[in-house]
C-alpha cells in the first residue's frame, strides 16, 4: 500500500535526517501525475504530495519530496509538457518528507519560497516531535536547501494564468505552515495541516497546536467554493466536506481532552480510560502513524501550553 510506503519513509528518512536508508526502495519509486485542472497536477512518488502547476511563465511546485527523486519529479513534468525545470517551490512546513528535494531544484534553478518560521527551522535542525512518544531528531539542511524567499502573513504569484495565494497560518501542524491556494483550478494545497493517513501528527516541538491546526481547516473551508478539490499533506485528493469532517473530528477530540483537563485528569488517566477509543477505528488503523494514545498525547500537549493567538487571517477568495 503506497501510504505505508509514505508512512515508512516519513518515519526512517524524514524524522532519520537522512536518505541513506531508503536509498534503494526510493530508486524504485515511481512518480505519477493527475490533473487537477487548469493546467494544475498533482505529483505523487514516496513523500508528501506535490501539487505542480505548468505552463508558458514556468512551472511551481508545493513541495518537492526526496532529493534522489528530483529527476523523477522532473521527467513526471516532461511528460506534461513542461520542458524547464521548476522556477518556483514553495515549502507547506519544513519537514523532510516535503522539503528534501529544495537542494537538487535549486541546483536546476528553482527559488524557494516559504514562511519566514519555516526557513529557521530548516537551518536549525533539532527533534521533531508531539512532546510525548514521537520524537526524531534531525540535522540542519544545507545552506543550498533554505529558501531564498521568505514572507510573513501572505504572498501572492501571479503565474501561468493563475493567482496563486500562498498564505500562512501559524502554530498548526508546524509554527512555520503555509497553505497554497489555486482559485482558477479550485484546489488548494494545506501541507500536513489535512492528512488522510488517520489521527495527523501534530509537530509541537515544531510550534504546532490542534487550536491553530483547526483554526485553519475551518478558515479554509469557509473560504473556499463548494466544491475546491483539497490536496492533503499525505492521502487522496479530498472534498471541502471531508475536511470539514476532519474538522469536526478535531474539534470533538479536542472538547475531549479539554473536559478531563477541567475534571483534573492526568495524561495517563486518559489513555487508560481510552478517552478517544471511538476515534480509534476510523482514525488508528493498525500500524498507525500516530495511534490514539499518542494523539492523546499531542491534544493534552496542545491543551497545556499557553493559548497563542493565531489570527487574523485574511481570506483568500
Amino acid at each position: 500500500m503506497r501510504l505505508q510506503k509514505i508512512l515508512g519513509a516519513l518515519l526512517l528518512v524524514s524524522f532519520a535526517g537522512g536518505v541513506s536508508a531508503q536509498q534503494e526502495d526510493l530508486s524504485r519509486v515511481e512518480v505519477k501525475s493527475a490533473p487537477l485542472g487548469a493546467n494544475l497536477y498533482l505529483l505523487t512518488g514516496s513523500g508528501g504530495n506535490i501539487a505542480a502547476l505548468t505552463g508558458a511563465d514556468g512551472v511551481l511546485l508545493v513541495d518537492d519530496e526526496f532529493g534522489v527523486l528530483a529527476e523523477k519529479i522532473r521527467a513526471a513534468l516532461k511528460a506534461l509538457g513542461a520542458a524547464q525545470a521548476p522556477r518556483f517551490i514553495v515549502n507547506t512546513h519544513y519537514h523532510f518528507d516535503h522539503t528534501d528535494g529544495n537542494e537538487a531544484f535549486v541546483k536546476m534553478g528553482a527559488l524557494v519560497i516559504a514562511q519566514t518560521q519555516l526557513r529557521s527551522r530548516l537551518a536549525a535542525g533539532g527533534t521533531i516531535g508531539n512532546a510525548g512518544s514521537i520524537a526524531r531528531e534531525v540535522k540542519p539542511a544545507p545552506a543550498a536547501a533554505l529558501p531564498a524567499l521568505t514572507y510573513e502573513q501572505e504572498l501572492t504569484l501571479y503565474l501561468d494564468g493563475e493567482t496563486v495565494h500562498v498564505h500562512h497560518y501559524p502554530h498548526a501542524h508546524t509554527d512555520g505552515d503555509s497553505v497554497v491556494f489555486f482559485p482558477l483550478a479550485k484546489a488548494v494545497h494545506m501541507g500536513d495541516i489535512f492528512v488522510r493517513y488517520g489521527f495527523p501528527f501534530i509537530d509541537i516541538n515544531g510550534g504546532g497546536n490542534v487550536r491553530g491546526m483547526i483554526e485553519a481547516c475551518e478558515d479554509v473551508a469557509h473560504s473556499v467554493p463548494p466544491d475546491t478539490k483539497i490536496i492533503p499533506g499525505h492521502g487522496e485528493v479530498a472534498t471541502v466536506a471531508d475536511l470539514r469532517e476532519y474538522t469536526d473530528m478535531l474539534k470533538a477530540t479536542t472538547a475531549l481532552v479539554e473536559r478531563a483537563l477541567a475534571a483534573g485528569k492526568t495524561l495517563e488517566q486518559m489513555k487508560q480510560a481510552k478517552l478517544l477509543g471511538k476515534y480509534s477505528e476510523r482514525y488508528a488503523p493498525p500500524k498507525a502513524f500516530v495511534d490514539t494514545d499518542a494523539f492523546t498525547e499531542s491534544l493534552y500537549n496542545s491543551l497545556r501550553m499557553p493559548r497563542t493567538r493565531h489570527g487574523p487571517v485574511r481570506r483568500p477568495r
